[in-house]
């Protein structure tokens, strides 16, 4: 177990040679890659963690909780010097920081807190931070209404922290009235078919009587337009999302999502690289904050979300390189294209 108090490393530390004359190897567990972040996740990772001289071995658990365990002990079994999980399920996951440690392997939780474990350290965006900017677009948008809520997994972490971020904002309209939350309901998986179900049902129970959409991601936000579009609402009534998938920010641009938060992925996997190298040599990583996981509290890295809108999406997105112009407005006319120098 190591004890990771604040210090003074450097993130260009390199991972060119351990004591067994070997490269640190890094193993990334993954929950998913059916979903385009997460293949974006990967890429940019092993990319950031070979050019510090790492090798990386991925596994995919395809959302299921005893495979992705059996996959990450596999991973222990071939020697990895430390464990990069994206849980699946953020409670069942305790036993792969269990099984790590029994072989002295650091954890690094990417993007998901793991619950009830002694994980080494957490590294993700601000989530209670995403669910706040939802809810406060959608908010200024729609300050009085009926609203829909569409949660993410219940068995993500995250999703819990995203849901506490948009009551902040909405529990206050909801006890002066000036809200309603007439549906409310967690997507499991985060599936676009199990949105646009949640979606259906919403507009059915209420007569079609629908005025905001808080969706959780892309995603949801994807299915919940599908349903509003079956019933010609769709671009009537807005819809939050948030990781800027591709589909999402054609949707931004062309009038049919609201918003979506952008959490630039380069960041975030960049960094993660340079901390797991980090772990796998002992060294202290300096962090700024710490979250409570039900058992310990986790020495964090925080990173900063970025809310996105057809105002901004220019300046944010594209000029990152996360896509390209031609791509992001493949549906606008050109005459309705902003004009990029």
């Amino acid at each position: 177990m190591l004890f990771l108090a604040s210090g003074c490393s450097s993130p260009d530390s390199t991972a060119e040679e351990s004591g067994g004359g070997e490269k640190v190897k890094i193993g990334l567990s993954l929950d998913t890659l059916k979903e385009e972040r997460w293949q974006k996740d990967r890429d940019i990772f092993t990319a950031k963690a070979e050019e510090l001289g790492a090798e990386v071995l991925v596994q995919s658990a395809d959302g299921d909780d005893a495979t992705q365990l059996s996959q990450a002990e596999n991973l222990i079994t071939q020697g990895v010097d430390v464990l990069v999980v994206v849980p699946h399920n953020a409670s069942t996951a305790a036993a792969i920081v269990e099984s790590a440690h029994e072989a002295d392997v650091p954890v690094l939780a990417y993007d998901r807190l793991i619950l009830d474990s002694e994980v080494d350290l957490y590294i993700s965006f601000d989530n209670e931070k995403v669910g706040e900017m939802q809810a406060d677009y959608i908010r200024q948008l729609v300050p009085e209404g009926n609203y829909v809520l569409i949660g993410g997994a219940p068995t993500d972490n995250n999703a819990k922290l995203l849901r506490q971020g948009q009551m902040n904002v909405l529990q206050p309209l909801v006890d002066s009235g000036d809200i309603e939350i007439v549906h409310d309901e967690w997507a499991e998986d985060w599936l676009p078919e199990e949105a646009l179900k949640i979606m259906e049902n919403a507009l059915t129970a209420n007569d079609n009587n629908v005025d905001a959409v808080v969706a959780s991601n892309d995603a949801t936000a994807g299915g919940a337009i599908e349903a509003l579009a079956a019933q010609k609402l769709s671009g009537e009534v807005p819809v939050s999302g948030q990781d800027a998938d591709l589909a999402a920010v054609q949707r931004v641009v062309e009038g049919t999502q609201a918003m979506t938060v952008y959490k630039p992925l380069h960041e975030l996997a960049q960094r993660a690289a340079e901390i797991a190298v980090q772990l796998a040599q002992g060294e202290d990583i300096e962090t700024d904050d710490a979250i409570h996981n039900g058992l310990v509290d986790v020495p964090a890295v925080l990173l900063e979300p970025i809310s996105v809108d057809k105002e901004n999406m220019v300046e944010t997105v594209i000029e990152d390189g996360f896509y390209e112009f031609d791509e992001v407005y493949k549906n606008v006319p050109e005459s309705e294209r902003p004009n990029v120098e």
